[in-house]
């Protein structure tokens, strides 16, 4: 294993558990939409706005290719990243790569981003974020690994994760 990219629904714990697998691998830890912002000079709603959820997507597509070549990284994609064929052939087939699924169920995605809805407006729309989730989930079960973190606290995911690399 060269690097850990990590999966999963909004609130389930993907930049939370990222730092601690890198801290316990010594590897390096990037999320995916932090370069995106940085790279595009504003927020990932702006982008959206103003450039539009495609124009978003292949910028995803081409940070998360990028990035992907790198070797120690403990790597977290935004929840929509998975929706991509050509990402998710290039993160599961990627020689080096595993793509580990932080799954969570939508009751746990509720309580975890509860108050979070200014940063994350599709949290309003419930209906919409079921169907969203309904869509995703199967996606990101293709991933090499799953864990159920619902239960789990962040230092035991990150052990998990680190377990399933065999790290």
């Amino acid at each position: 294993m060269r690097r850990i990219v990590l999966t999963g629904f909004m609130g389930s714990g993907k930049s939370t558990v990222g730092p601690l697998v890198a801290r316990k691998l010594g590897w390096r830890f990037v999320d995916v939409d932090d370069v995106i912002e940085a790279e595009a000079g504003m927020a990932i709603g702006a982008i959206f706005a103003e450039r539009g959820e495609a124009s978003f997507r292949e910028h995803e597509r081409a940070t998360i290719a990028r990035l992907a070549a790198e070797d120690g990284l403990v790597l977290s994609l935004g929840g929509g990243a998975i929706e991509n064929p050509t990402t998710r052939e290039l993160l599961r087939e990627g020689a080096g790569t595993l793509l580990v699924h932080l799954e969570v169920s939508l009751a746990t995605t509720l309580e975890r981003c509860r108050g979070s809805e200014g940063t994350r407006p599709v949290l309003a729309d419930a209906a919409n974020l079921a169907a969203r989730y309904e869509r995703r989930l199967p996606l990101y079960r293709t991933a090499h690994v799953s864990i159920a973190v619902d239960a789990l606290s962040p230092r035991k995911v990150a052990e998990a994760v680190v377990r399933a690399a065999g790290l």
